[in-house]
């Protein structure tokens, strides 16, 4: 290994190497927690605009398509051309959306500033920095990717009532501008932390390419687990509150429990790093996924106490496999092209978005009430692990 390698190999898991990071756990604080607290402002909206609840909610469905729809392309020319100048763009692009988005007269021009500002900027500030953060690191690549997608949680935490204390103080046209400002100054500071990863290009293996990630058996097993685990997520985030007030549970209770998995999440995001370093991330990303499966029979059981136990399994299991699939990919296909791989890979989640929550109101309007939803995220859950239970290392 010639003088420059051996400099640009010392620099993983350095001072440096935490800095990226610190700017991947804030770029994904910033985009999910934006998208994530678009609940907030549903109500307002809708009355500003005269609109029904069905259409504004449409916003979410729109922002998700584009943001996992693009993360692939954000991922290539990050690969490319490095992070830096598609996550400075993408801080302009969600901050234009956002104050854009806050002037508007028509929930159909939302449709563009909101779904487009929001879900393009986020899919440039996303995959490239998480991307980033696997091929800063070697010794420590489990834990640096486990706080990096910490952030994640964290948002979905923070965001949604800093943004419902704003909406009941200065309205929500004044929050989108504060949310569009605030996040622009934020993603910027991102795009100044990021950096390339320093593995010399002459050591690096060569990175899958779309052809060949299709042919793979490992990776489309990791890709219809993860669009059927995700299909199955999106069930609790739409129902579990309306469930839990028809159970006798108080708005704030019932609201409490999404937080919960949020909170929860972050948990298992960090757990990735001691436990995927002694049993192997693999088996740890298996486990996940089976826990989330089994965490729906919980949801069955009556009772607030029940409610709340699920909440917990569910949320440490999620976080665990949002937090161990970078590194799986990189186990399986390396860290040469982590961009356009993971862009790739979370295509699996706008999928799940467009069908889940409409597959399970279907479940829930033929059984009749919510057993239905519930029993349809059991099942689906489930077959996740059906799909991924035969993978095994080196199998890519």
């Amino acid at each position: 290994m010639d003088r420059v390698a051996v400099r640009k190999t010392a620099e993983l898991d350095s001072l440096r190497a935490w800095m990226v990071v610190v700017a991947a756990f804030l770029a994904s604080s910033v985009a999910f927690g934006v998208i994530y607290s678009l609940g907030v402002f549903l109500k307002p909206m809708g009355a500003d605009f005269g609109a029904s609840a069905a259409s504004v909610s449409a916003l979410f469905s729109i922002t998700s398509a584009i943001y996992y729809g693009l993360g692939a392309p954000a991922g290539r020319i990050a690969d490319r051309c490095g992070p830096r100048a598609v996550v400075a763009a993408g801080a302009m692009i969600l901050g234009a959306g956002l104050c854009l988005t806050a002037i508007v007269g028509d929930i159909r021009l939302a449709y563009l500033t909101y779904g487009i500002g929001v879900g393009a900027g986020g899919a440039c500030c996303y995959v490239p920095t998480l991307a980033a953060v696997g091929g800063w690191f070697d010794r420590r690549r489990n834990t640096a990717l486990g706080v990096a997608a910490a952030g994640t949680g964290a948002g979905t935490l923070a965001v949604p009532p800093i943004a419902a204390a704003l909406i009941a103080h200065y309205g929500w046209r004044a929050s989108y501008l504060a949310l569009g400002l605030a996040g622009t100054a934020i993603l910027l500071l991102c795009a100044l932390m990021i950096q390339a990863p320093p593995a010399p290009r002459a050591q690096a293996k060569a990175g899958p390419g779309l052809g060949t990630l299709l042919r793979s058996p490992a990776f489309l097993m990791l890709y219809f687990t993860w669009m059927l685990g995700t299909m199955a997520l999106f069930v609790p985030f739409v129902f579990l509150p309306a469930f839990a007030r028809d159970h006798g549970a108080g708005e704030v209770a019932a609201a409490a429990l999404v937080s919960i998995i949020g909170g929860t999440s972050i948990v298992g995001r960090l757990v990735l790093g001691p436990v995927g370093d002694r049993v192997g991330v693999v088996v740890l990303f298996k486990a996940s996924v089976l826990a989330m499966g089994l965490s729906y029979a919980i949801w069955l059981l009556t009772g607030y106490g029940w409610l709340m136990l699920f909440a917990v399994v569910l949320g440490t299991a999620y976080g665990v496999r949002i937090a161990a699939v970078p590194v799986v990919l990189i186990e399986f296909f390396g860290v040469e092209k982590l961009g356009s791989t993971l862009g790739i890979f979370f295509t699996a989640t706008g999928v799940a978005a467009l069908l889940g929550p409409s597959l399970a109101g279907l479940a829930v309007e033929l059984s009749g009430g919510y057993r239905g939803g519930i029993l349809f995220a059991l099942a689906v859950g489930l077959l996740g692990f059906a799909v991924i239970a035969p993978l095994r290392r080196g199998a890519g």
